[in-house]
């Protein structure tokens, strides 16, 4: 057929034609008057079909093509869909595997509202799509729950997350497209209708999360339905790493050689950097991140709907309730999130109390320590419980988390915050009391790896000029800004005059006040002015010395024995990079790839010499309860123990990587954590406390080759 065809009212081989219900109404089965469907790399197959239900249905092919698609207009003006929720479309997948499909409603004046779905295979199924913009984030959590699900007897496919606005006064068209197919994929369409309110995102949502915090609506072979179960499942015992003989932290025995300082200390010896134990014995850190008992909290109040019998808030259980607002609004990751404060519940720390009793916090702090070494495991990573630390039985690292008034500034990303203002007086005294509260009790004890600093700061901004953010920013900021009256000065400094520097730029600047200005909006570097980018590039190297050195000051001040183990880079700009580099015992990042080659530049960090160390690295699946899967999904958890294999071998064969830590201990919750709503599968044990079983195989495996290898 031609690329673009228009079906009027009936066609042959599709039925009888019949009158649309109410406006907006399109039968994609058996069209009529009140619609035209035009079909761009679209085909029709064959005539109308009925699913087991008996409702009619319709083959559309859609055919390799950029953006192949079907396009339902009114037949004559817009439809009127004020008081309207949802747009409802009958869809059945007839491939063997899921199929993308895109769906956009657009109105005048370029408005639109568009959702992306998976429709897996299998039987037909409602197509929901709510007409307003809604995500998971509005329901207090990162990601939504799987679809479909079953809505009072039918399976319904809910878009849960919808992008854009819309006048329903004025609707013009419905776009269903799939995005560049490989190969045809053919759906199967019914009739499209809209209904008013958004019953079926309350019902989607609805009773997901049982008394233990697990999903309701999927099973897998660690899920529990009662206390004795439970019971069983977290306190077998697990089984032991076999590894070659160790010192006391750990250290290979067999590996001569390295001094013994008494502290834990880098070491480059043929052309490989380790870490060294106290006792002088090579070290290669394999740690998990958040080994805490309080990472299973998640707000309940004004979504009691989602959770399933709920312990009463009196008496033993009282003790896991609580409220409070953990989330700030300045910070990107907890924009967006409703359902952000008040009371919550902590699902993973009543379990413990369900399995323990009254000593339940002991015995799992006994547990996790037992499990820890049996999986091969020789670190505490970042956020654990310091009470493990002071255990002795395994080595562990210490946060410093720097807080006060000073100065701030964006780099247009702030995913956890704008950056800390070095620049200012006040930062340096911050940092101070962070590194004395970091270091109390602990300066003396060798068990203690090194200290980290902070953690994904802004370093650098978003999008093709991201690199430039915090120089931007800078720029962008107030006149009294510490760092933004320092910047000018540099750039006076060079020179000299504002027509010098407006020059350079190839900007107007008819005087130095005019960079005062809040909202400066300083150049984009481009070729025809390659002073910009070196200039930038110059106050970012300023901005990170001041910052590391400060930070590292502050340490050896407080504790001059112990590693600083840098800044856990996420975003990151080579001027950071090289700063830190300067002034920290190790590079840190947080690395979220399939391998450590494909997250770093270690090209460039080899040309540093200086040691490495993964802070984070994780992979997630979401066949094991929680919706979201992380920034590195896998499909299954099979999956996940090979993909920690791989990553950990490829990190132990790099010469500069001296250890990587896993994040994180225990699974979040189904409906988020009360930080950001952040609600993934990344848990060496569920929220139940229980191991996954084929995964923690897997990296029991996978550590004690990397040990024996390293």
């Amino acid at each position: 057929m031609k690329r673009h065809a228009w079906i009027w009212l009936c066609l042959g081989g599709l039925g009888a034609c019949h009158a649309s219900a109410m406006p907006g109404v399109a039968d994609l089965a058996a069209p009529d008057a009140g619609a035209r469907i035009s079909l761009d790399h679209v085909q029709l197959a064959g005539g109308t079909e009925h699913a087991g239900d008996g409702v009619a249905q319709q083959r559309y092919v859609f055919q390799p093509a950029p953006r192949p698609q079907i396009a339902i207009a009114p037949a004559g003006g817009a439809w009127d869909w004020s008081g309207q929720g949802e747009l409802r479309l009958r869809v059945q997948n007839a491939m063997p595997w899921a199929v993308t499909l895109e769906v956009a409603v657009d109105g005048a004046a370029n408005q639109r509202l568009q959702a992306t779905v998976g429709v897996p295979a299998g039987p037909a199924q409602t197509l929901v799509v709510p007409l307003r913009a809604t995500s998971p984030r509005g329901e207090g959590m990162q990601a939504g729950p799987p679809m479909p699900f079953d809505d009072h007897g039918r399976p319904t496919l809910l878009a849960t997350t919808v992008q854009g606005a819309l006048d329903l006064r004025d609707v013009r068209a419905i776009r269903l497209g799939v995005p560049t197919p490989q190969t045809a994929q053919t759906l199967l369409f019914g009739r499209l209708d809209v209904a008013p309110g958004s019953a079926s995102g309350h019902d989607a949502y609805a009773g997901i999360v049982d008394r233990y915090g697990q999903f309701t609506r999927a099973d897998w072979p660690e899920k529990i339905d009662t206390d004795a179960a439970l019971r069983a499942a977290v306190q077998a015992r697990p089984a032991t790493v076999r590894s070659a003989e160790r010192d006391a932290y750990g250290g290979r025995l067999d590996v001569h050689g390295r001094d013994r300082t008494g502290w834990f200390r880098t070491q480059k010896r043929n052309g490989r950097w380790q870490l060294v134990t106290p006792d002088g014995h090579a070290f290669f850190s394999l740690g998990v991140n958040a080994v805490i008992t309080d990472g299973g909290r998640s707000y309940v109040e004004g979504r009691e709907f989602m959770f399933r019998d709920l312990p009463p808030d009196r008496g033993a259980w009282a003790a896991f309730y609580g409220s409070g607002d953990d989330r700030k609004p300045e910070q990107g990751a907890s924009r967006g999130i409703d359902y952000n404060h008040g009371r919550w519940f902590d699902f993973y720390a009543a379990n413990l109390y369900r399995v323990d009793g009254r000593d339940w916090l002991a015995a799992w702090r006994r547990r996790a320590l037992d499990r820890l070494q049996a999986w091969g495991f020789n670190t505490l990573g970042n956020w654990s419980d310091d009470a493990l630390g002071q255990a002795h039985r395994l080595p562990y690292t210490r946060s410093i988390e720097i807080a006060g008034d000073y100065a701030n500034v964006s780099s247009g990303y702030d995913y956890w915050g704008r950056m800390p203002d070095p620049f200012d007086p006040r930062f340096a005294q911050a940092a101070e009391r962070a590194a004395a509260t970091a270091s109390a009790g602990v300066r003396d004890d060798p068990w203690l790896l090194g200290y980290f600093a902070d953690n994904e700061l802004a370093w650098a901004g978003s999008g093709p000029q991201g690199r430039w953010g915090l120089a931007l920013g800078t720029l962008a900021g107030t006149a009294s800004s510490p760092a933004k009256r320092a910047f000018i000065a540099d750039l006076k400094a060079k020179y000299r005059t504002p027509t010098q520097l407006a020059a350079a730029w190839g900007i107007a600047l008819a005087s130095w006040d005019t960079l005062d200005a809040t909202g400066f909006a300083a150049p984009a570097p481009d070729e025809a002015h390659p002073a910009i980018a070196r200039d930038y590039s110059a106050w970012l190297r300023r901005y990170a010395d001041a910052y590391f050195r400060t930070v590292a000051e502050a340490i050896r001040h407080h504790d001059p024995h112990h590693l600083f183990l840098g800044g856990r880079f996420a975003v990151r700009t080579p001027e950071a990079v090289a700063a830190c580099a300067q002034y920290c015992d190790v590079l840190s990042f947080n690395v979220y790839a399939d391998l450590p080659q494909h997250g770093l530049d270690l090209a460039a960090l080899h040309a540093l010499d200086k040691p490495v160390l993964i802070g984070e690295f994780a992979f997630g699946s979401t066949d094991r309860g929680p919706f979201g899967a992380g920034p590195v999904a896998v499909w299954n958890e099979q999956q996940r123990g090979e993909a920690y294999a791989k990553f950990v071998a490829a990190a132990a064969s790099d010469p500069n990587i001296v250890g990587a830590h896993w994040f994180d201990y225990a699974d979040q919750p189904v409906t988020g954590r009360l930080l950001d709503g952040e609600n993934s599968h990344f848990g060496l044990v569920g929220i139940t406390d229980i191991p996954f079983g084929g995964f923690v195989q897997a990296v029991r495996a996978a550590n004690e080759q990397v040990r024996d290898r390293r």
